[in-house]
């Protein structure tokens, strides 16, 4: 599949609306259910204004967040943070909305293209870094994908649904991903 169908670009006031009406309108989204839902801090907005004046504006239009476009149609979106700045530890996620671009290959798409970005904007990290949790099988295989390693398993730290799943930390570094992707 053709990489440079999917762009990577900061978000504008059409782009957030496009997010709200396919990430925010609904009581319980289906990214929900893969996207750390046990911390149950998701939010439905009844308006474009309320969810411009919350607090995910802010977030979505920080200089850590990149909207992810196919064909002009923003699906959702990439982010970066630091775990540690002092230490120059650094993870990175993802979350498309638009369940239709789910198992596409867009989303690994993306994260090739931030990974790349990420380290060309951060010439002093020697490390990248994705944490999942073991429901999310799909993340798991987009990481492995990217040549992310598993670096660390949390066994049963995440209750959902009344079970037990396993925090997941992948990561990869600056000369792995210099031989193989860029």
């Amino acid at each position: 599949m053709n990489e440079s169908i999917v762009l990577l670009c900061p978000f504008d006031e059409n782009m957030l609306k496009e997010i709200w009406k396919i990430g925010f309108t609904e009581i319980n989204p289906e990214w929900n259910e893969w996207n750390a839902p046990y911390f149950d801090d998701y939010t439905k907005y009844e308006s474009f204004e309320e969810f411009s004046d919350s607090n995910e504006r802010k977030f979505f239009m920080s200089e850590n967040v990149l909207g992810i476009k196919i064909d002009g149609k923003t699906i959702g979106m990439v982010s970066r943070y630091w775990e540690d700045k002092k230490t120059r530890w650094l993870e990175i996620g993802i979350v498309i909305y638009d369940k239709n671009y789910w198992n596409g290959g867009f989303g690994t798409m993306a994260l090739r293209k931030w990974i790349t970005k990420t380290f060309r904007d951060f010439s002093e990290i020697e490390h990248v870094g994705l944490t999942t949790w073991s429901g999310n099988i799909r993340m798991m295989k987009a990481a492995e994908k990217l040549g992310m390693l598993q670096e660390a398993r949390i066994r049963k730290v995440r209750y959902y649904n009344d079970e037990y799943y396993d925090s997941v930390k992948y990561g990869i570094l600056r000369e792995e991903w210099s031989d193989n992707y860029e």
